[in-house]
């Protein structure tokens, strides 16, 4: 059954707090089992990823400061989607201002949703391949503090494994790319060989 067709029947609205990118807000709902109770949810316009892809064949990520967590993890480069954009004009935009390259070729791989027990976020995931770096990049969001990191898949498999601090977001997308990202890679060592 495809998600979104079973919505639950609305019985009280209790809460409602507009945030800057997304809003929380707690109901009184009917579930379709016919449970009833409150209910906490983020409400997120959804975001958007890139696996951006060398000719050389490594991946770049960010190493970007999340207060949440309150330390740096590393991550794809990703972004809120902003009214009147899709997901591929969010991502186009999103690695421009964090890791300053433009990709002309770009490979959707499918969208999912993050944390569906609190959020009605969906990620949309993309690789970004054939990379033009920019001499002069637009400038990121003024609370942004990010590091421009290139890692090898191996690497980032190894780090995942190691329990650095990688987010959920940046792993799913790594394994639903893993598959063109190992033919892709192949294609660069091959290059690279010649």
């Amino acid at each position: 059954m495809p998600l979104g067709n079973e919505p639950p029947q609305l019985l009280k609205q209790c809460l409602l707090i507009k945030g800057r990118k997304f809003d929380f807000e707690v109901n009184s709902l009917r579930l379709p089992n016919k449970s009833e109770g409150e209910w906490e949810c983020i409400r997120h316009p959804g975001g958007a990823l890139a696996i951006p892809l060398t000719e050389d064949g490594k991946l770049v990520l960010v190493r970007q400061y999340r207060f949440a967590v309150q330390g740096r993890l590393l991550e794809f480069p990703a972004g809120t989607v902003e009214p009147e954009e899709t997901p591929a004009q969010t991502i186009q935009r999103e690695i421009e201002e964090e890791i300053g390259y433009r990709a002309h070729t770009w490979q959707p791989l499918g969208s999912f949703p993050l944390a569906p027990g609190y959020s009605d976020e969906f990620i949309h995931a993309f690789i970004a391949t054939n990379l033009e770096a920019i001499a002069h990049p637009p400038a990121g969001d003024a609370d942004e503090d990010i590091a421009v990191v290139y890692m090898t898949p191996d690497e980032f498999e190894q780090a995942i494994h190691q329990g650095e601090g990688i987010d959920a977001k940046s792993i799913a997308s790594y394994f639903l790319a893993k598959a063109y990202l190992s033919d892709l890679t192949a294609r660069a060592t091959d290059r690279a060989a010649e």
